[in-house]
């Protein structure tokens, strides 16, 4: 297979790089019409091209121009899912009861309140000995999905002493820190005029209004008081679906475990579909920021505005100076799941990675631990570790994440994590961890209609097996 006409590499059916032609040594090696790295010895026609015998191009911290190349989707009216409403405007895909810890301490007490409701405990070993904006990486996170639409219901439990406490934790969430009342698990709600303005996707989330905090050190039974805490929390979910457009649908977009057909099926299948639905008024979020190297410029091209690209450069290169910071070289990415697969280097990984962006503008760029704010392609900071990019998509408001992958996982996170496969071997092998198999089914209007489906009830693979789980992405000491 060629991708592209200029490409001096085909694809066989191994998913690996073959020379199409003689290429010297140095030349570049061309895949999906752009450079994936250079040839390090000469490569005869018909040679297997891989790690060894091609390198990365790639460096450290560049300078980039605006110079934008991008043209808006036509508009289609938006389909029906059917979602739970809020009271407060807000719709969700699921009616969770979601127990969230301030600190690790709790886990093992959320886990059993779970349990006792058949809810989830999104259980972490942070909130306390840590410092500065690590810290406030970890408490923002966990205050983000606290507001999530997908809970019914949220309990947050905290133990008493730790660094993340709850006053702190509940002016997060825009509640006043002085006004907490341990008999019924509640504050009062900052006065308008006070409140920071923290959004979700397109409607005001402050002060969620089925949220229930419980202090483990305060006297009593904890786990007792815990569950007549979530009885409330149960009878005050929203009742049933209603009708809701799919514009108000907010997607998440990751790859993990990719290989050679990531950039061919799935990824340009969920691309097609990320246009597909902001077309329809709808939102999507591409992150992994370590897996844009190499083709960012693409990304910078679609930035709707100068102020979208400027923050498009500082994200990327804020992620290089992380890189150097800790002494590591921003292209010593390709897992050797990916190369075992047919990847070679960054570049060839981030060209198939980006792909999942589709080609609409990219609307905003959004921080770690930041909500969602616009119809249409957004960016967010966030690693290409699976845990921690699934975790910051559902953080920022994502509904639910369509994963594509080659090797397989069955990892999943908060939020219905649809995984797409790259080639029919592995949706073959694997049917309870695959959703879709992007290669035997590439049409787009099906593929769209499975995901609407997903959104409006039918469950994920990874709901079925109960995989569902976060990570918090650490960038500081711990005391």
């Amino acid at each position: 297979m060629v991708i592209h006409p200029s490409d001096n590499v085909e694809i066989h059916d191994d998913g690996h790089k073959y020379a199409r032609r003689a290429i010297a040594a140095g030349e570049a090696v061309v895949k999906y019409g752009m450079p994936i790295g250079h040839a390090t010895r000469d490569i005869a026609p018909g040679e297997h091209v891989h790690v060894h015998n091609l390198a990365t191009n790639l460096g450290d911290v560049l300078e980039y121009r605006y110079e934008p190349d991008f043209a808006d989707l036509p508009r289609e009216p938006a389909p029906t899912i059917m979602a739970y409403r809020h009271s407060d405007g807000r719709v969700g895909i699921r009616n969770d009861i979601w127990i969230i810890p301030t600190v690790g301490c709790v886990n093992r007490l959320c886990e059993r309140l779970a349990a006792s409701c058949s809810g989830l405990a999104l259980t972490h070993p942070y909130g306390c000995s840590q410092l500065g904006a690590d810290h406030e990486m970890t408490a923002n996170l966990l205050a983000a999905l606290a507001r999530h639409p997908n809970a019914g219901g949220v309990l947050v439990v905290a133990l008493g002493c730790e660094n993340n406490t709850l006053d702190s934790f509940a002016t997060r969430l825009g509640f006043d820190p002085g006004t907490f009342d341990s008999a019924s698990g509640t504050f009062q709600p900052i006065t308008p005029s006070t409140t920071p303005t923290h959004l979700s996707p397109f409607t005001f989330h402050l002060s969620p209004p089925n949220i229930r905090f419980l202090r483990a050190q305060d006297p009593g039974d904890e786990f007792e008081r815990g569950k007549a805490l979530i009885a409330e929390l149960l009878a005050n979910r929203p009742l049933e679906r209603v009708p809701v457009p799919a514009s108000e649908l907010v997607v998440g977009l990751k790859c993990g475990g990719s290989d050679g057909f990531s950039g061919l099926t799935a990824n340009p299948l969920v691309g097609r579909f990320s246009d597909w639905l902001v077309a329809r008024g709808g939102a999507t979020v591409l992150t992994e920021v370590p897996e844009m190297f190499g083709a960012e410029t693409l990304l910078m091209k679609r930035c709707r505005t100068r102020a979208v690209f400027d923050r498009c450069v500082a994200m990327v290169n804020d992620f290089k100076d992380y890189y150097t910071r800790h002494n590591q070289v921003c292209y010593e990415n390709p897992s050797p799941g990916n190369k075992a697969g047919g990847i070679s280097t960054l570049e060839d990984k981030s060209l198939g990675c980006v792909q999942k962006g589709g080609s609409a503008p990219v609307e905003d760029v959004l921080g770690y631990g930041e909500p969602v704010k616009a119809h249409g392609l957004s960016l967010l900071t966030g690693p290409g570790n699976d845990l921690v990019a699934s975790t910051v998509l559902a953080a920022a408001g994502c509904h639910l994440i369509l994963f594509t992958t080659g090797r397989g996982t069955p990892f999943g996170t908060v939020v219905p994590t649809m995984k797409i496969a790259t080639n029919a071997t592995l949706a073959a092998a694997k049917p309870h961890w695959i959703d879709w198999d992007a290669m035997t089914n590439p049409d787009t209007e099906s593929f769209a209609a499975k995901v609407l489906a997903v959104a409006s009830g039918e469950p994920a693979r990874n709901e079925t097996l109960g995989d569902r789980g976060i990570a918090i992405f650490k960038d500081g000491v711990t005391l």
